[in-house]
């Protein structure tokens, strides 16, 4: 089991990693769309759900993984009226389709808009 940890996402809020490597496969926590550099959220569905797009890939990437080795996503929506801005955005991130849950939560870290976790291949 190995650790993952990279300054390209936002560190932990919380007593948790930002992802594990466990036989073969990535597991990432939660991320919510917080810029790494300023510790900031934008404002807006589609700015969040790039955010967090862009959080879970570079934790992949300092795993060894990318994009299309995800093989499950789960989404987390403050609002599912944001379904279809969040699927737009989404989309152009995890191309492959993986399989996915998307559930609207009473609220998020930060109040955030959004958040996304997933497994991938390593």
């Amino acid at each position: 089991m190995k650790v993952i940890s990279t300054n390209n996402a936002p560190g932990a809020i919380g007593p948790y990693s930002q992802g594990f490597i466990v036989n073969g496969m990535v597991y990432t926590s939660g991320q919510i769309p917080i810029i790494p550099a300023t510790g900031q959220m934008p404002e807006g569905i589609a700015a969040q759900t790039e955010q967090s797009c862009k959080n879970v890939l570079a934790i992949l990437e300092a795993a060894g993984s990318s994009a299309d080795k995800v093989v499950k996503t789960t989404c987390f929506l403050a609002e599912i009226a944001d379904f279809a801005a969040f699927n737009e955005v989404y989309a152009k991130y995890f191309t492959s389709k993986p399989a996915r849950s998307c559930v609207a939560v009473k609220d998020l870290p930060k109040g955030a808009l959004c958040e996304i976790e997933c497994i991938a291949e390593a």
